[in-house]
């Protein structure tokens, strides 16, 4: 009786091994995982350009006469982007990821105006010490248009399951609900990288 027992108990799992795979559950749980990664790799860039600014802004401090106002914009642009705590619930609340969003654009828009106003200044024009750090933000800005893209397109290909009948039946039954992307709005803002211009031009 055991022994049947036993292998009853084992088709069983099989079959609903087999029913799962075949509703999309094993998809949800791999692109989920990506979503993750993806985001993980946004968040990394983010927190690599939160650690470059207080080196440009020290840089830019000794500069005479800078706009004190436009360094006042960083500087709380950053602390409001860094003090968001980021969770992995973030992933699933569009709210609390608008908000970081919004922050993110705010920090991305203070640093572009800051980078346009140095070109004012012959002197930081020529300190190869903010030339450096100018280059690392140009960089580091890229990397987060990359990352960022990255997870756009996980984000697209978890939803379209979630959406799509009937793995969409699976997502109800076990509250995979569609995750929330970047704006497109945000997307145009936060994309645009500070311009460098080496050639001593004003930048725009």
């Amino acid at each position: 009786m055991k022994p049947l027992l036993h292998r009853l108990g084992l088709t069983a799992l099989l079959l609903l091994g087999l029913a799962l795979s075949g509703c999309g559950y094993n998809d949800f749980q791999r692109l989920d995982e990506q979503v993750k990664a993806s985001w993980s790799e946004v968040l990394n860039q983010y927190q690599r350009r939160a650690d470059l600014i207080p080196n440009i802004v020290n840089t830019v401090k000794g500069e005479a006469n800078f706009e004190q106002e436009t360094l006042a914009r960083v500087i709380e642009a950053r602390s409001r982007a860094t003090a968001i705590q980021v969770t992995p619930e973030t992933l699933n609340n569009p709210e609390a990821f608008n908000r970081f969003q919004q922050a993110q654009g705010e920090l991305s828009s203070a640093l572009s105006r800051l980078m346009a106003i140095s070109e004012n200044y012959p002197t930081l024009r020529a300190n190869q010490a903010f030339q450096d750090l100018r280059v690392q933000l140009e960089g580091t800005e890229n990397r987060i248009t990359v990352a960022r893209n990255a997870y756009i397109k996980a984000v697209q290909e978890y939803n379209v399951l979630a959406r799509s009948f009937p793995t969409n039946l699976t997502a109800m039954v076990f509250g995979y609900q569609a995750k929330p992307s970047f704006t497109v709005a945000n997307e145009a803002e936060i994309s645009r990288p500070p311009t460098v211009d080496f050639g001593g031009g004003a930048s725009r």
